[in-house]
């Protein structure tokens, strides 16, 4: 255990023998107290879209600027991925201090400022705001139902028209709890890091906490030459959103934009700890709870066919088999079809071995990363407070679960070899198969992401980061766990394999149909899922139903073990020994129609994605999605099936 893990191990007992300690709080994030009238300043992030997925910076665009200059706040190694810049801004709040204010009024805007904007407006990008890491929210009426939206636009073209708007006035309304700092021990384990406030601290943290921040935004057209001699933050006339077409501020070229905002603070029962409960409110429960059951029902078809060719005919054939003195089996080894005819193949190496045991470390890793990340998730640990973090948290498993891959792939290899010559390269391989593909489809985006100037592409430095990571956390601990696998006993096989392959019958029907039609099943338990976790992505929408993606995880693992043992035992029931890479695609090519799903959304949920960029780098992150996919079903297929096959075989006696 770490010292991190130890300490937060042993907190509940030690505040259980500190003085004036009635509870204790892990919200995942430090709780912030505000005194009254004390100033918060905004901050933004990247400006994005749903049509490009284009990040660009707030700041590339003719907005107001804080008076002492733009500064970067610290981003984590999850946030620098996706792209996200955090900047300050100079909206400035009053606690509990309700005010209309003056902001700038920007300089004639030239032709090239016209265009950015109007694209912008057009692409519809929006502003992502945070005060107090809340991310500022609004609502839009549609159909008589109110949605909610995180961010607001840049700007708006009214219907019929192509005259674009800007949004220049922001209404807020900022949500505050009134907090006595009385009988409770807090500990936060967030970005802030691991802090206790002690009881003497308490009266410092009485004040205001900050529990909401929504907007309305709007375009006003105010006149230029009065307000830009005005300072910035002095009171102006309230302005009430929305107002007339005439009245709203258009973008033309030489208008100059005056930027306002009113604030307004109201009194919220809302604690702190329920801050989010908002934003990641759950809409289509019912809907995950049908997927879950249609997939439970699907469980239970492949289960009760595994039972079957388990208790009906492996065990009866066996049983039989038996029974029977040598001469007998002799006699009868020459009536004998199916899968006892290959017992002196069905062990023979298969044909690319070396990639085969780098496939199945790959998968190893993939799928622990997978299951820690998703345990880890569920159980409240990756807060959405803390952004990035749970990327970060990904990619730190998966370099420290190297050492499993290593070891899992180079046993294989001595397994299936025999010993352990060539270890070092099937471990070096298992730690640049996948990290390597995935690393050049990153650099092919990321070069069209520098072309078109978007925050979403990764500076140099962190290039030299992730390959320092790689090459010296990964790659070693690879090496580290292809050693443990050198020294730990090869899987003995129970029966001899012949020196002359025994020949396969002809089929009606290509083996391999059979296989990649099998991915249909564990793919339907996933693919309602799959759509929650592309709205997420591509539609700027909180995920955070990880009890829900736990248990579809845990029966994809099921169905694909399932699948997996059904095909084997038919391939080997038809005398078709070639089992090994079979078993692996069996399950393994529901990655095929994750990739295909995926180009289904594009099509036809994602028909507002504009321009060729955007769809390239759509597809280049589905199919680094499709091949992490392909690697860890895989590898739950194949290793299953080699356990099953194992067992089978290892229950019959062959001199």
């Amino acid at each position: 255990m770490t010292e991190i893990s130890i300490t937060l191990y042993l907190l509940p007992f030690i505040f259980l023998i500190l003085p004036k300690a009635d509870a204790f709080y892990l919200p995942g994030s430090y709780m912030h107290t505000y005194s009254q009238a004390e100033a918060i300043f905004a901050k933004v992030n990247s400006l994005t879209s749903i049509e490009t997925e284009l990040p660009f910076s707030y700041y590339s665009l003719p907005f107001c600027r804080p008076p002492d200059g733009i500064k970067k706040s610290a981003e984590n190694l999850g946030e620098l991925l996706m792209g996200d810049q955090i900047d300050n801004s100079p909206y400035r709040f009053r606690v509990n201090i309700n005010e209309s204010l003056y902001l700038c009024t920007t300089e004639p805007l030239t032709a090239a400022d016209v265009k950015l904007l109007n694209e912008r407006s057009r692409d519809l990008y929006q502003v992502n705001m945070m005060l107090d890491n809340l991310p500022v929210m609004r609502f839009t009426e549609q159909n008589g139902q109110f949605i909610q939206w995180t961010g607001y636009p840049i700007g708006y073209a009214p219907t019929g028209t192509d005259q674009y708007y800007v949004i220049n006035h922001l209404r807020f309304k900022i949500f505050v709890h009134e907090y006595e700092g009385s009988n409770v021990e807090i500990i936060t384990t967030g970005e802030e890091g691991l802090a206790v406030i002690s009881e003497t601290d308490k009266k410092k943290m009485s004040g205001y906490q900050i529990v909401g921040f929504e907007v309305t935004p709007c375009s006003f057209k105010r006149d230029p030459g009065y307000l830009s001699k005005l300072s910035m933050y002095e009171k102006i006339d309230p302005v009430y959103c929305p107002v007339e077409i005439g009245r709203s501020q258009p973008i033309k070229e030489n208008e100059r934009i005056s930027f306002t905002y009113a604030v307004e603070f109201v009194k919220s029962d809302i604690k702190w700890p329920s801050r989010w409960d908002v934003y990641l409110k759950m809409n289509g429960a019912k809907i995950h709870w049908l997927s879950i059951m249609n997939s439970v029902m699907v469980i239970l078809f492949l289960a009760s066919i595994v039972f079957v060719i388990f208790l009906r005919t492996v065990r009866r054939d066996l049983a039989k088999y038996e029974e029977l003195d040598k001469e007998a089996q002799a006699q009868m080894a020459e009536e004998l079809s199916g899968w006892k005819l290959v017992v002196g193949d069905v062990f023979r190496e298969p044909d690319h071995s070396k990639l085969l045991c780098v496939m199945v470390g790959d998968g190893v890793q993939i799928l622990g990363m997978a299951v820690v990340t998703i345990v880890f998730a569920a159980l409240g640990f990756m807060s959405p407070a803390s952004r990035g973090m749970l990327l970060t948290g990904m990619i730190v498993l998966y370099l420290f679960l190297g050492i499993a891959a290593g070891y899992v792939g180079v046993r294989l290899w001595r397994t299936i070899k025999g010993g352990s010559d060539g270890w070092r390269s099937v471990a070096w391989c298992i730690s640049c198969f996948f990290p390597g593909i995935s690393f050049l489809i990153l650099t092919c985006l990321n070069f069209i992401l520098w072309g078109s100037k978007s925050t979403g592409a990764l500076p140099i430095s962190l290039f030299f980061t992730l390959f320092a990571l790689w090459f010296c956390i990964s790659v070693p601990l690879t090496l580290v766990g292809g050693l443990l696998g050198t020294r730990a006993d090869p899987i003995d096989y129970p029966v001899r394999t012949n020196q002359i392959p025994r020949e396969i019958p002809e089929r009606k029907y290509p083996s391999w149909l059979l296989v990649f039609g099998a991915g249909t099943l564990p793919f339907g338990t996933l693919f309602i899922e799959l759509f929650f976790i592309l709205t997420s992505i591509w539609l700027g929408r909180f995920y955070y139903v990880f009890g829900f993606l736990l248990v579809v995880l845990l029966l994809l693992v099921t169905v694909c073990a399932e699948v997996s043992v059904v095909l084997t035992y038919m391939h080997l029931c038809v005398e078709d020994w070639r089992w090994w890479w079979k078993s692996f695609f069996a399950s393994g090519s529901v990655a095929l129609y994750v990739f295909l799903y995926s180009v289904n959304y594009l099509v036809f949920d994602l028909r507002s994605l504009s321009g060729p960029v955007s769809a390239i780098l759509y597809l280049g992150y589905s199919l680094i999605m499709a091949l992490a996919i392909l690697l860890a079903t895989g590898t739950v297929g194949f290793l299953v099936s080699f356990t099953f096959v194992h067992y089978l075989f290892s229950s019959v006696k062959i001199d």
